[in-house]
């Protein structure tokens, strides 16, 4: 018996990266899981496969959680594939892209993960669990500055932590938990490399000032433990960067 048997899954942006492991460790534990991927079909359906072959059940779903649709379409598909949705991973962020909209970070990492959960909660039974992937960079930005270049990205991914977090009495009222996981920033990540593309040794001089950076097979581990951690609904699990406490304090 698995901790997840008979639970569906949403996994956001898990096509590949820290998303896609941590769709394969719930699958792993027993959940359905519901792999979502905005353009990379086959990205996901090559994790799709890994957890099949592993003997999970998960199913690609296509949907740019920055429409309306989008969103929908992704809260239906464990409905209509799986009859019921009980743990949603907010994992999908970006911001750092060539060629997106003005404002796209704050769309994607406030908007469309508030527009995500809001779709979900309707379905979700009570006991269910919401998990919020963000950074360090993003979570203590009021007060550690971060790379100019990160520094976007940083501030949308802060203000939907934020907006998340201001739905906690109502996700209460329906028994329903949000947990927020930090993280340092990871090793082999999309975000990772592409600051270090626009700021070359940006993740060589993070890692020899934290003394240790996750990787994102270790990442996506502590990612997955808290869907079932007991925890108090709001909690913060830091993973990594120790150094940050008592800049922030």
């Amino acid at each position: 018996m698995g901790l997840l048997d008979n639970k569906t899954a949403i996994v956001t942006g898990s096509s590949r990266g820290i998303g896609a492991e941590v769709a394969k460790i719930l699958a792993g534990e027993g959940a359905a899981v519901v792999v979502n991927y905005r353009q990379k079909a086959p990205r996901a359906n090559k994790v799709v496969s890994e957890i099949q072959e592993a003997g999970g059940r998960a199913v690609a779903v296509g949907a740019d959680l920055t429409t309306v649709e989008g969103v929908q379409a992704l809260a239906s598909a464990a409905m209509e594939q799986f009859g019921s949705l009980d743990i949603l991973v907010l994992n999908a962020s970006g911001g750092m892209e060539s060629g997106m909209e003005e404002g796209y970070a704050l769309k994607l990492n406030r908007d469309a993960q508030l527009n995500m959960l809001n779709a979900a909660v309707p379905l979700m039974p009570e006991g269910s669990r919401v998990v919020f992937v963000t950074s360090h960079q993003a979570h203590f930005i009021d007060t550690v500055p971060t790379m100019p270049e990160y520094e976007p990205v940083a501030r949308s991914k802060r203000a939907g932590e934020l907006a998340l977090r201001e739905l906690l009495p109502s996700l209460e009222e329906k028994g329903i938990s949000l947990v927020v996981v930090s993280g340092d920033m990871i090793e082999g990540t999309v975000t990772a490399t592409l600051l270090d593309r626009s700021n070359p040794g940006a993740i060589e001089a993070r890692r020899a000032e934290a003394g240790k950076l996750y990787s994102v097979e270790e990442f996506a581990a502590e990612v997955a433990k808290m869907v079932t951690a007991d925890v108090e609904s709001g909690h913060t699990e830091y993973v990594g960067g120790a150094d940050y406490f008592g800049k922030s304090a």
